[in-house]
């Protein structure tokens, strides 16, 4: 089975297009510490060869690649001619996924945090304007002691919406379904899924979903005993682009 490896950051160097693929050279530092009496490595330059087709499903461009923080998924090849690889490693990309950026991540949770706080300031004007309008009611007739009975209805509303705002958001522990959470070191992926390339878009979707609310929209299917992923291969990309420690599953017998 060939060595797979996986890169992260953006492209050092400009995209450079051929027949039917494109290439661009990376470079990842190494380790900080080596074992006693080894020298520790400095960085190590990839050139990346990643199909045309699969290249434009990202949506990258010439001036994007290089601002733009990616993931690579591939293996390691000799059998590119040297003045195309100018790297000192050469990767065959399998999988090549755009990273959201921290810049944009910070921004959507400070328009979150401003839109929560516009919702709790205007649920205190509207429990205001109730408690005004009860004061400006007469007492002596009774439509008027009719209304009255109403208005502390009314006057509920507001803040019971309040109390219940934090229920919603609320989240269950785990995706609906879920049978068992394991560690995300102990699945394994066959050759086939390596191979294929989920849908960008699709995952971008997936990362932003665990961003709001911290876990998979759905578990990983796994054979129990040998913990050999079946299905959710997608969303194995995803926990391993955020890191995640454990993950959610159910059992295929």
């Amino acid at each position: 089975m060939p060595h797979k490896m996986t890169l992260t950051g953006s492209a050092t160097g400009p995209l450079r297009e051929y027949d039917r693929y494109v290439a661009f050279d990376m470079r990842e530092k190494g380790s900080p510490s080596a074992p006693k009496g080894l020298k520790k490595s400095t960085f190590i330059s990839y050139t990346v060869f990643v199909a045309k087709k699969a290249f434009n499903k990202t949506g990258l461009t010439k001036k994007s690649i290089m601002h733009e923080k990616i993931l690579v998924q591939g293996e390691p090849t000799l059998d590119i001619p040297i003045d195309e690889c100018p790297g000192e490693i050469g990767i065959i990309c399998f999988q090549i996924t755009v990273l959201p950026n921290k810049n944009d991540k910070e921004a959507n949770e400070s328009n979150d945090k401003k839109e929560a706080k516009q919702e709790v300031s205007k649920a205190q004007q509207e429990v205001t304007a109730t408690k005004q309008e009860e004061k400006q009611q007469p007492v002596a007739k009774e439509e008027n002691k009719d209304a009255e009975t109403v208005q502390p209805e009314a006057k509920k509303t507001p803040v019971q919406e309040k109390k219940a705002a934090p229920q919603k958001k609320q989240q269950p522990v785990q995706p609906k379904g879920t049978q068992d959470v394991v560690s995300f070191d102990d699945i394994i992926v066959p050759e086939a899924f390596l191979k294929t390339r989920p849908n960008p878009v699709k995952t971008e979707e997936v990362i932003e979903f665990v961003k709001r609310t911290g876990q998979l929209d759905k578990p990983l299917t796994i054979e129990k005993g040998s913990k050999i992923l079946k299905d959710g291969y997608r969303r194995y990309i995803v926990a391993k682009t955020v890191k995640m420690d454990k993950v959610p599953v159910v059992y295929e017998h």
